[in-house]
């Protein structure tokens, strides 16, 4: 097989030809057909997540189709075509897994970061975290929902009955998550680096009631914020967005630091939580839910040999929506 990996952060991926995996006992082996490119990518390359593996492949928001079937696989088949999402693997014994917040898990595993991703040409994945994605849709926008779209349901479902909402940093999660609030009914608000009108622009189009810069108010006081982008320096920001009583999430699985604020923007019961990668349910229940309401990913293609360029320009916000991968 073929693939970029990574073997050292700060560094580019290496384009490599690899012996072909065999998937062990309760895994299967897919052929690639997309895979997209996730800010949580820059985080691995640039080594700000801790407990990595290296050399490894980049990728966990993969599109394939079931070529090979390990041992005591079952409810799946050759040729299917299933998703593969960051969340890899779990002990399904813990605390945490054993009361249904599998997310939490003690010793869990990640595609793309503990285990191989889908910048590559076949990927293995365990079967019990390979959701079938059936036939409709196009490989490429549907690549996005597997974590940008899978984050933003977990991270809107933390916002309780909020109506009003602010999305701060309109990337691929929010543009997806913003589909569904206006499916909802449920009035957004988007915020950018300070001076993008491109990306204000294509917030507007997706239904946002305003959009506006980082360092902006918005025109109402909103019910709740959620952060994608991951800059800690929104955390005040979006408390002061925020009324009595709302709620801060923060959606990244990094963010620089939180500077020092005053107490009186915390106070009157607003609250900031977190976000923590994502159960098979909320997959699942998502999943099933995105071709009800129609959720178009905005999407940029790259050949896989072209994957450090894909980063550069997430990095850099040279896209709307989300970059893709094709072998």
């Amino acid at each position: 097989m073929f693939a970029m990996r990574l073997h050292a952060h700060h560094t580019r991926l290496q384009w490599e030809e690899l012996p072909d995996p065999t998937p062990g006992a309760g895994e299967i082996r897919v052929k690639v057909l997309a895979c997209g490119v996730c800010r949580t990518d820059l985080h691995v390359v640039d080594g700000e997540l801790a407990h990595p593996v290296l050399p490894i492949i980049p990728g966990h928001e993969i599109v394939g189709r079931i070529d090979q079937l390990g041992p005591g696989v079952e409810g799946l088949s050759i040729g299917q075509r299933v998703g593969i999402p960051w969340l890899g693997h779990t002990c399904g014994h813990c605390p945490y897994c054993a009361s249904h917040h599998e997310n939490l898990c003690d010793t869990p595993e990640f595609t793309g970061f503990t285990r191989n991703g889908g910048y590559a040409t076949l990927a293995v994945a365990d079967a019990r975290f390979a959701f079938p994605l059936g036939e409709s849709g196009s490989d490429v926008e549907l690549a996005p929902l597997l974590c940008a779209g899978l984050i933003g349901w977990r991270a809107l479902g933390k916002t309780g009955d909020a109506k009003t909402i602010g999305l701060y940093g309109f990337g691929a999660a929010a543009h997806i998550l913003a589909q569904v609030l206006t499916w909802q009914k449920r009035p957004f608000y988007a915020f950018t680096r300070p001076g993008d009108t491109k990306s204000q622009e294509f917030a507007r189009s997706l239904g946002a009631q305003w959009a506006g810069g980082s360092d902006e108010l918005p025109p109402v006081a909103l019910d709740a914020a959620i952060i994608f982008a991951p800059d800690g320096g929104l955390v005040p920001a979006a408390l002061k967005a925020i009324r009595k009583g709302g709620r801060v999430v923060c959606a990244g699985i990094h963010m620089s630091t939180i500077p020092a604020f005053s107490y009186d923007i915390l106070w009157e019961e607003r609250e900031i939580v977190s976000v923590a990668n994502l159960t098979r349910e909320d997959g699942l229940e998502f999943l099933s839910l995105a071709p009800r309401i129609g959720i178009r990913a905005t999407t940029t293609p790259y050949p896989l040999k072209d994957a450090n360029i894909a980063l550069d320009d997430l990095r850099h916000g040279r896209f709307d929506g989300a970059a893709v991968l094709v072998p």
